[in-house]
């Protein structure tokens, strides 16, 4: 059964001046609020490895944020923003960003009403010659609202990878209320990013230094990575107060075969590292019951963790996934999620969290509390009355399941 949860019971009081509009000059040097069993003590993130149980298992989102927002000018001198979401054609990532001439994006596109049906030319205020040669345009070729299709053409030969690179800006949230800087470039990415897809960071990752990844394999900790390319959709907030009639965003991941086994065989407990790496690791069990059912994983519908009781084990489930993947000689599964996760949910592979301070009355925050029992408000009291930062460059926390 769908819950029926009204948003305005996840409220909180967020001043402008609590969000963190630019990281700290270190990147674990932000507090830490430890929360277990309804108690929260407070450390600095370089303290996180201590907190890990030795042997278990750390997942990663390794997913890259790309220069996705883009400026365009029309002849009569309006400024359209084109911000790219996902690839048209060609459909994958990886092909669409290796492109040399043209490709087309689904893009929200900023002032579209005054996109008529003329070729854009790329905005370049400042004449850099580099961004001159690209010779980049946009022809609109689908509009649906805000959004629509866009085909992009460049007489460089470059890849539209290194298009994006020259010419687009790294599109931080809309919250931090200012235009991308150059220090964005480098702090809007976690330090394990390697594959290009997301138009937002996996937050949480942004804390992790090299130490402090080192002090985590010295206690034998087992470090993972599954990839979820994070859409524009995790910025858009629940305008419905019945939380049943919010629509999630699908997002492609990526988990290998052998991740798969080792969740099949854990008998240690799993940490994972943001929200998004939960989200995957959770539509695993969903992704084997189709697998079982209807002979392949499908996408993860946002409600069918709830429409009905699920007795098959975890390890069953992922079992189904991994002989499915030998069947085809697949060694990776790729697949589309828009699971959505709220107190109800039954957690079946992720036992602790790493996660920063999210919005008010957002979909994380129903994340958050269904894995702490309801106790969110225990957690963000705290935050709130111990001057810790928020959203996006604001500090971390590290919580325990509550079961």
């Amino acid at each position: 059964m769908i819950p029926q949860l009204h948003i305005e019971d996840y409220a909180y009081p967020l001043s402008d001046e609590r969000i963190a509009k630019y990281p700290l000059e270190k990147r674990d040097s932000s507090k830490l609020l430890y929360y277990e069993n309804g108690r929260v003590t407070e450390y600095v993130f370089r303290d996180l490895p201590a907190l890990l149980p030795e042997r278990s298992i750390m997942i990663f989102n390794d997913t890259k944020v790309v220069p996705a927002r883009l400026h365009f000018r029309r002849s009569t001198g309006a400024r359209i923003e084109i911000f790219c979401l996902e690839p048209v054609s060609p459909p994958e990532y990886n092909t669409s960003f290796a492109s040399v001439d043209t490709c087309s994006w689904k893009c929200v596109i900023g002032n579209a009403k005054r996109w008529k049906d003329d070729v854009l030319k790329l905005d370049n205020p400042e004449d850099d010659p580099v961004v001159a040669a690209m010779d980049l345009t946009a022809e609109l070729v689908q509009r649906d609202g805000q959004t629509g299709i866009v085909s992009f053409s460049w007489r460089s030969g470059e890849p539209f990878s290194r298009v994006l690179e020259i010419c687009g800006t790294v599109p931080i949230p809309p919250y931090l209320n200012r235009e991308s800087e150059q220090i964005d470039s480098e702090r809007y990415q976690t330090l394990y990013a390697r594959w290009r897809g997301s138009v937002a960071a996996p937050t949480a990752g942004l804390h992790f230094t090299e130490p402090v990844l080192d002090a985590i394999r010295n206690k034998s900790i087992d470090i993972e990575n599954v990839c979820l390319h994070v859409g524009a959709g995790t910025f858009l907030p629940v305008k419905s107060s019945n939380v049943s009639e919010h629509s999630m965003h699908r997002e492609p991941f990526v988990i290998s075969r052998e991740l798969l086994v080792r969740l099949r065989d854990r008998t240690c407990p799993v940490t994972a590292v943001g929200t998004t790496s939960v989200r995957t690791l959770e539509s695993l069990y969903y992704a084997g019951i189709s697998c079982l059912e209807k002979g392949r994983p499908e996408d993860i519908g946002q409600w069918v963790p709830y429409e009905r009781e699920y007795t098959t084990s975890t390890s069953d489930a992922l079992d189904a996934l991994i002989s499915y993947l030998d069947r085809n000689s697949m060694t990776s599964l790729s697949l589309g999620t828009r699971i959505i996760i709220v107190p109800g949910f039954r957690f079946r592979i992720v036992d602790r969290l790493v996660t920063n301070f999210h919005q008010p009355e957002s979909t994380l925050i129903l994340l958050v509390s269904a894995f702490v029992g309801g106790d969110w408000r225990t957690i963000y009291d705290y935050a709130l009355s111990h001057d810790f930062r928020f959203l996006s460059y604001g500090d971390s926390s590290l919580l325990v399941r509550t079961v």
